[in-house]
């Protein structure tokens, strides 16, 4: 083999290994895009509820806030990124989204499907939603973690900086549910809820993002999820 021929063949496996990086990129923030849009979207009922069920706790209402702006935030970082490199994101539906599967297994309903009311008028039902969330945003932290070790995710600094500001944030996300089961002296996660959790992570990194990034023919997205709310981004 000419040197030639080598660097040729050295280039064109930096060339593929450039877009097996990308689709991994964007299957990746596909995947976190849809899961925050899910996430603010559904805590505007939660953040209903809470003032319903806590209208004393105006430090947990709050939070509840916060919560969800971070997630719009986190939804904003995401749709920015694609906006730089000039495309949409992959189409995503609910089958990638861990909360999404989360609800259907501790409540038996879609998350569009559950009761506000139902919720605010139950307070164990209210328990079992607060326990999800802590439980979902607890296993956020540590895949985050796990992200920021990811030497694919390091070789981009937008998606390092995007990781590292949810990072920072995740904390305030799960802290404020947990407190509060603890001041009513409720479980911090059952057995069969911290199963269901375990199980779904599983089935999202090991079957769903594998299937994604394998599936060339996978659709984008043509308009943003947020493009009917009328907010400037």
């Amino acid at each position: 083999m000419t040197a030639i021929q080598a660097g040729a063949n050295s280039g064109s496996r930096g060339r593929i290994g450039a877009r097996l990086r990308d689709r991994y990129l964007e299957v990746v923030a596909s995947i976190y895009l849809y899961n925050e849009y899910r996430g603010y979207t559904a805590l505007d009922r939660v953040l209903e509820a809470a003032r319903a069920r806590c209208p004393d706790e105006a430090e947990f209402i709050a939070a509840v806030a916060s919560h969800r702006d971070d997630e719009r935030k986190h939804y904003v970082m995401f749709k920015r990124w694609f906006e730089r490199r000039g495309s949409m994101p992959l189409s995503v539906d609910r089958s990638c989204g861990h909360i999404d599967h989360f609800i259907q297994r501790v409540f038996g309903c879609k998350i569009d499907e559950l009761d506000t009311s139902a919720v605010i008028a139950d307070g164990s039902s209210f328990e079992r939603l607060c326990r999800v969330i802590m439980l979902t945003e607890q296993r956020g932290f540590a895949q985050v973690e796990v992200l920021l070790r990811n030497r694919l995710i390091l070789a981009d600094p937008v998606m390092t900086r995007i990781f590292t500001i949810i990072h920072a944030d995740e904390p305030s996300h799960f802290l404020p549910y947990q407190h509060w089961l603890e001041r009513q002296g409720k479980s911090q996660g059952r057995c069969n809820e911290k199963i269901a959790d375990w199980s779904i992570h599983k089935l999202l990194m090991l079957v769903k993002l594998p299937m994604l990034f394998f599936n060339r023919g996978a659709g984008r997205l043509v308009d943003w999820p947020d493009a009917g709310e009328g907010l400037t981004v």
